[in-house]
């Protein structure tokens, strides 16, 4: 998520070159969201899914991009269909009041699901020590924090991020990488953090649209992960928008890349999609008849980049950390009420177009099938869900409260394998 409210906002409702808008909305309206993700709540694969309706130009650019400022215009493509806003769906208001999960969720294979947080709550700390999660990213850069993490569930990969602003990549980007590197490393080094750390990112989600930029992006994040790395500390290189960056930039990331695998990194991407994370994926998607068979064009993006970039630039297997998760609304255009921001915003909406009276629960269904995809990936080494404990500007957006005594409870029965 950005750092700042109004940029957030903006930036990140420039999803799409807008193909098929209408038609999505028009295809949400006709057939109920019920039908779409039937199953998810047993852990069952939904319809096959795939993701294109969301069709990309012919130079590969027109894939979403939610992160492309008001002043920067996307890659060509054809003139977009204006969003339309769908009509609601006519139910007597629901009560929302959760109701018990009638069964606990049953044993199965390690998940790749962890979370984002930003302060200590003491559902947090169950959730690791119970949980123990396959990756831990946070803001809270407390020491205890991280021995905490790494005391009780030595396998979660925990990974600390500072607050920047927005990366200028019109600027020499190696003064860039040494003033943001010496700032991680007083902190990484620092002897309270420096074991219980696994990897330190740099700029969040940048911006990088164009082959200038990208390889601006990709010297400055090769230049930071070798300071770094000199030092001994790991780097998640990337952490781009969901919907970023171009499918065709990627060749222009290989210096970051490099840099990621000879100092034992990750490449960070962040998945998000409304008003159901399955949106944009396999079948769901705003032109009807469209697939995308297992790809999609925001949640598992990755497959995409993977292979049909990655792989051939011989990166198929650098390990992937998908830095944040879950249900965004400021991805337009889409489905579902135009103001809708986190998953608790679209609970209205869900219930109103079939899905089950418990939106902890519904959410968590989501969650469960992004879960069982990234489990298809062994590349894939952790998803993030953003965010448990988050601040006011990000309420509708938080799992703490019923949704993470849930996802607990589903992750400790899919423990992270015995390490022999």
């Amino acid at each position: 998520m950005k750092e700042h409210k109004v940029a957030h906002r903006l930036s990140r409702r420039h999803f799409l070159v807008g193909l098929g808008a209408a038609a999505g909305v028009s295809l949400l309206q006709s057939c109920r969201l019920g039908e779409f993700i039937a199953g998810i709540r047993d852990n069952t694969p939904v319809p096959t899914f795939v993701s294109t309706s969301i069709r990309p130009s012919p130079s590969a650019a027109g894939t979403p991009s939610p992160s492309v400022s008001p002043t920067q215009a996307p890659s060509p493509s054809p003139s977009p269909t204006p969003t339309i806003t769908p009509t609601p769906v006519h139910t007597p208001t629901p009560t929302l009041t959760p109701t018990p999960t009638p069964t606990p969720y049953p044993p199965g294979p390690p998940s790749k699901l962890g979370i984002f947080t930003t302060r200590s709550d003491p559902q947090i700390t169950r959730l690791i020590e119970m949980g123990r999660p396959a990756l831990l990213k946070t803001l809270d850069l407390d020491p205890n924090l991280g021995r905490f993490a790494k005391t009780h569930s030595p396998t979660t990969i925990v990974i600390g991020r500072i607050m920047l602003d927005q990366v200028d990549l019109t600027a020499d980007p190696i003064p860039l990488a040494r003033q943001v590197a010496a700032q991680l490393l007083q902190l990484a080094l620092d002897p309270t953090r420096f074991e219980f750390y696994d990897a330190w990112e740099g700029y969040n989600e940048p911006v990088a649209d164009t082959v200038d930029k990208m390889k601006r992006l990709a010297d400055l994040e090769a230049e930071r992960t070798r300071l770094l790395g000199e030092q001994g500390v790991r780097s998640v290189v990337g952490n781009f928008a969901a919907g970023h960056p171009p499918l065709e930039l990627w060749e222009h990331f290989k210096p970051a890349l490099e840099a990621a695998r000879q100092y034992k990194g990750f490449l960070g991407l962040h998945e998000y999609s409304a008003p159901i994370m399955q949106w944009g994926f396999g079948a769901l998607q705003s032109t009807p008849g469209s697939n995308e068979g297992d790809e999609g064009w925001l949640t598992l993006r990755y497959r995409k980049a993977y292979r049909y970039h990655l792989k051939p630039m011989g990166y198929g297997n650098l390990p992937l950390l998908i830095t944040e998760c879950g249900v965004d609304g400021t991805v337009q255009p889409r489905p579902g009420p135009p103001e809708a921001k986190g998953w608790h915003d679209f609970e209205l909406y869900w219930y109103s177009n079939g899905l089950r009276n418990d939106m902890p629960g519904v959410y968590m269904d989501q969650l469960i099938w992004y879960d069982s995809e990234l489990q298809k990936d062994d590349y894939v080494k952790g998803a993030a869900i953003f965010v448990a404990g988050g601040s006011s500007e990000w309420e509708s957006y938080d799992i703490l409260g019923r949704t993470i005594e849930l996802l607990t409870q589903y992750l400790s029965v899919h423990p992270p394998e015995q390490k022999s």
